[in-house]
This record gives C-alpha cells, sequence and structure tokens, in this order.
C-alpha cells in the first residue's frame, strides 16, 4: 500500500471526528514526552485575525439577563432625552428672547448651534468610548445633559444661557453617536430592532416636548423657566440604568470570564480552551511543532479602519447630513409656512407634532426592515419621493393638503433612523462602527448647519416661500443619490 501523501500546510490535515484515536507523534523530536491530547487541557491566548470580505463572522453571544434590562431601559431613556432640549426651547423661544433681552439675529442663530455642537462634540465620542467605554460616556452625557437642563433656567443673560444649552448639547452629541455603538456592542443580532426602539422613543421624545412644553409652562404659572427646566427630571432618570453599566467592558456578554493563567479575552470575551484541536478561527489553524508549550500574549486589537478613505463613509455622512438639513428645516419653519398660508397658529402647532409623530411608529419599522435587505437603496428612495410629494404640495396648496404634506414630510424625516442603521450595517466591528458613527454623523451635522439660515435668508429676500421649498425640495435629490450609495452592501473594513 502506498505511503499516505504528507504536507508541510497545517490548514490542510483533516480534523479529527470524536470517535477517532489521537493520531501518533510521527514527527515528534527524539527525548520529548508524547502528547497527551485526552487529558491535556491549556487554557491559553487563541490570538484572533482581522475579518476579511467573505470570512463568516463569529456567532454573535447574546447579552447577559443581568445587563439587559439595564441597557434596553438605558437605550430608551436615552433616546428620549436627546431632543427635549432642543424642542422644548423653539416651544418657547418667543418668551425666552423677551425674557432674555435676546436680538432677533441671536435668537436665528439658536436654531444652528445644535448641528455645530453636535458636529464639534461628537467627534470627540470615540476617543472617549475608547478610554472609558461607551456605557459610561453615555451615561456622563445623560448627567451632562441633566446638568445643562437645570442650570438654563437659572441663566440671567444670553452668555449664560447659551453656555448651559451648550453643555446639554455636548451631552446630546456623544450620545447620538453611541447610541449604535451600544446597539452594535450589546445586541450585535438584533441591530435592526434595537435602533428601531431608541429611534423610535427618540421620535416619541421630540414630539412630546414640541407638544406639550407650552401647556406645561401654562400649567405652571406660565414662567417659561420652569417650562424648560422640567425636563430636567426625565434627563435625571436617564441617568439610572447607566450606573450597572459603568464596569462592564464585556459588552455584557453571557459566559465572559477571565482566568488566571494570563488569557485575555477575545471576541466576545470568552476565554477559549485549547484540547488539541485547532481552535484559531478560519483559516488560522494552530501549527504543533511538538515544542513545549508557552503562554502566548494575545496581539494587539485589531486598528479601526480608516473611515476618511471609505467612500461608503463620505456617501453615508453625506446622506446623514441632506436628512439632519430637512429635519431642522422641517422643526423651524414649517410651521410658519403654514401660517403665512393662513392656516391658525393652533393648528400649525399640530401639524408639526403629526410630523414628528410619523416618527414614533416608521422608526421601529424601518430599520428591521432594512436589515432584512441586502441594499437599503429602495427606502431611501421611497422616503425621498414622499419628501419630494410634500414640498411640491407646499408649493402648490400649502393650505389646501396641510395634513397631507404633514405626514408625507414626517416619512420622510424618517430618513433619520435608516441612516443610523445604516451605520451599524456598514462595518464589521465594534470599533469600526465607533469610527463611522463619529464621522458619519460629525459630517453630517457639519453639512446641515446652513440650512435653517439659508431658508431664512431665501425667505426674507424673496418676500415668499416659493424659493425655499422650491430649494428644500431640490435637497431631496442628491439625498436619494448619496443615500442609494451609501445603501450599497459592503462595509468600510472592505475600503479601507
Amino acid at each position: 500500500m502506498p505511503d499516505e501523501p504528507k504536507t508541510l500546510d497545517p490548514a490542510a490535515r483533516p480534523a479529527a471526528t470524536a470517535g477517532d484515536s489521537p493520531a501518533p507523534d510521527r514527527d515528534r523530536p527524539a527525548g520529548t514526552a508524547p502528547r497527551d491530547t485526552e487529558a491535556t487541557t491549556v487554557t491559553q491566548a487563541t490570538p484572533t485575525t482581522p475579518a476579511t470580505p467573505g470570512t463568516p463572522a463569529a456567532p454573535a453571544v447574546p447579552v447577559h439577563r443581568r445587563f439587559l434590562v439595564p441597557v434596553v431601559l438605558g437605550l430608551v431613556l436615552a433616546a428620549l432625552n436627546l431632543r427635549p432640549a432642543i424642542t422644548s426651547l423653539g416651544a418657547l423661544l418667543e418668551e425666552v428672547s423677551e425674557g432674555l433681552h435676546m436680538s432677533g439675529s441671536v435668537a436665528g442663530v439658536l436654531t444652528s448651534v445644535p448641528p455645530l455642537c453636535f458636529a464639534v462634540f461628537g467627534i470627540t465620542a470615540p476617543r472617549l468610548a475608547r478610554r472609558f467605554g461607551p456605557a459610561a460616556v453615555v451615561c456622563a452625557g445623560m448627567a451632562a445633559i441633566f446638568a445643562g437642563l437645570v442650570l438654563r433656567p437659572l441663566a440671567g443673560g444670553t452668555a449664560a444661557f447659551l453656555a448651559a444649552s451648550t453643555l446639554a448639547l455636548m451631552g446630546i452629541a456623544v450620545s447620538n453617536v453611541l447610541m449604535p455603538v451600544i446597539v452594535k456592542r450589546y445586541f450585535p443580532d438584533r441591530v435592526g430592532t434595537m435602533t428601531g426602539l431608541y429611534s423610535m422613543a427618540l421620535a416619541l421624545g421630540t414630539s412630546v416636548a414640541a407638544a406639550a412644553t407650552v401647556p406645561m409652562t401654562d400649567a405652571l404659572g406660565g414662567d417659561w423657566r420652569l417650562g424648560l427646566g422640567v425636563w430636567a427630571v426625565l434627563a435625571a432618570l436617564a441617568v439610572l440604568p447607566w450606573l450597572p453599566l459603568l464596569r462592564d467592558h464585556d459588552g455584557g456578554r453571557a459566559g465572559a470570564s477571565r482566568t488566571d493563567t494570563g488569557a485575555s479575552r477575545t471576541g466576545a470575551g470568552a476565554s477559549r480552551t485549547d484540547t488539541g484541536a485547532s481552535h484559531m478561527g478560519a483559516g488560522s489553524p494552530r501549527m504543533d511543532t511538538g515544542a513545549p508549550r508557552t503562554e502566548a500574549k494575545a496581539p494587539a486589537q485589531a486598528a479601526a479602519p480608516r473611515v476618511t478613505r471609505s467612500r461608503t463613509a463620505w456617501a453615508l455622512g453625506a446622506f446623514f447630513g441632506l436628512q439632519a438639513t430637512g429635519a431642522y428645516i422641517t422643526m423651524g419653519w414649517m410651521p410658519q409656512i403654514f401660517r403665512d398660508a393662513g392656516v391658525p397658529a393652533s393648528t400649525a402647532g399640530v401639524l408639526l407634532a403629526v410630523t414628528m409623530v410619523m416618527g414614533v411608529p416608521l422608526a421601529f419599522v424601518i430599520p428591521r426592515l432594512a436589515t432584512r435587505m441586502k441594499t437599503q437603496g429602495p427606502i431611501v428612495v421611497a422616503l425621498a419621493l414622499c419628501g419630494l410629494g410634500g414640498y411640491t404640495g407646499l408649493f402648490l396648496a400649502p393650505a389646501a393638503g396641510a395634513w397631507v404634506w404633514a405626514v408625507l414630510l414626517g416619512v420622510s424625516n424618517c430618513a433619520f433612523p435608516l441612516a443610523l442603521t445604516m451605520i451599524g450595517l456598514r462595518s464589521r466591528t465594534g470599533a469600526g462602527v465607533v469610527r463611522l458613527s463619529a464621522f458619519a454623523q460629525s459630517v453630517g451635522y457639519l453639512i446641515s448647519i446652513p440650512g435653517p439660515l439659508l431658508v431664512g435668508v431665501l425667505y426674507q429676500h424673496s418676500g415668499g416661500w416659493g424659493l425655499p421649498i422650491a430649494l428644500m425640495g431640490g435637497l431631496m435629490v442628491p439625498q436619494m443619490i448619496v443615500g442609494i450609495l451609501a445603501g450599497r452592501d459592503r462595509t468600510v473594513e472592505d475600503e479601507c
């Protein structure tokens, strides 16, 4: 019988099955003891190889039961607090301007402060998350929102009011960036569901703050300071669920453990046990030379991708910026458009609430749908067409079909949860999601800063809403194009 062919490639060795007996140590050097592959169990650091295109990802490890309630509750409460600091001020802007003796130009600048803060402070989130952990940074963000909302009503002048508002917006900025990271970290196999949950909570917080601030202010005696300060209570509640997570460095995975043999955490944090079989991951079998085993130090974690080199990252940043432009224009100017068309002021406020509340159910549905699709381009096109229809209606017959236009624009504004979902889908690693989230949101919010100001300038100089509405509708076209590019089935790691 001919000899069995030998190979120097350890990857070519067939894996032993359960019924196989240990293979003899043919190549064992003289004088060394034979391996006992059944009795010897060595726990050691297992180096991981960076994922490559086409390599299946490691199976997701579910979040530990004791972290489940704090993480879900923390996500919901954090999302509820990401917009009331902005929309509550918009509802009382006239009263605040009079109380603090703000000029019209200063009051107008306030509409562009939120995206500016989101762009400036959001870029710091990845470094903070690497040093302290995402959960700790979000907890600090909620505390900053609470402090800003408490201090803002106490301000005696414009400078102090802006400083307190900036503190709250700083907390919102870092939390904005890290929400997709928290979802990817704790729920890697439920990205669409959990993104939909916190996006729905964000939309609910936005609409409730816009609709309830004025009635609450009236119930509290008409003092705008109390009307703004009451939202600090909600921010204080949002701090509490994150406290149990401050020391969690394993992403809340079940079975994460540390050993006293020097093994380091890999993947989800579970230590691996070497029983003589190959556990090095696809394409990286352990080569056995028969030499005495020594504990290997885990290599440094694979570097996060340089997202500035990724065309997908730039497309996602542009898509985020254009959808944010439409959202801030809608929140800032849509009631005035309806009022100038003859719609009563109270009805115009309700129409804005209708637009905002459309995000509550759709923010839960769209992310789930997006994760089931190979590419998200069809959703991008559908939302953009709704926006085009809404702006066309505002241009041709703003009062006659006001409710229809409000609904269409509300659907179009659901590009926001879609953008957040695509951030989670366009990277394979947690580090990549952190970088991509910070990049896309910072670039996006920078793009959105001029939008509300430009609409105001066009309205003032043209004397009507025709030109501003045409601009808003025209922005739907590039939003559609970059959204299709961002929604392609690829990751930033493929392009970096």
